[in-house]
């Protein structure tokens, strides 16, 4: 142990002595970058398995109310006298 603190083992010459030691040391650090990667690598992974699964896309929401074609029914009954 030196005087600054404990040292810590490189990454790029022993990831998982270096994994390993994060995990212990630097908790929030460690957990922050495994989260992180998690999204694209689920980005990637889902869809197939998804699709392996049997799961079905939703049918797409109609973004505008159908117009409908011709002309309207003239209402009767509401006693509001307008024409």
């Amino acid at each position: 142990m030196s005087a600054t603190g404990p040292i810590s083992p490189r990454f790029w010459a022993t990831p998982l002595r270096y994994c390993k030691w994060a995990a212990r040391e630097r908790p929030a650090y460690f957990w922050s970058v495994i989260v992180g990667a998690a999204g694209p690598v689920m980005l990637v992974t889902i869809p197939p398995i998804r699709r392996a699964m049997g799961a079905e896309n939703p049918a797409t929401i109609p973004m505008t109310y159908p117009v409908p074609t011709g002309p309207r029914k003239k209402l009767t009954g509401y006693d509001d006298d307008t024409e």
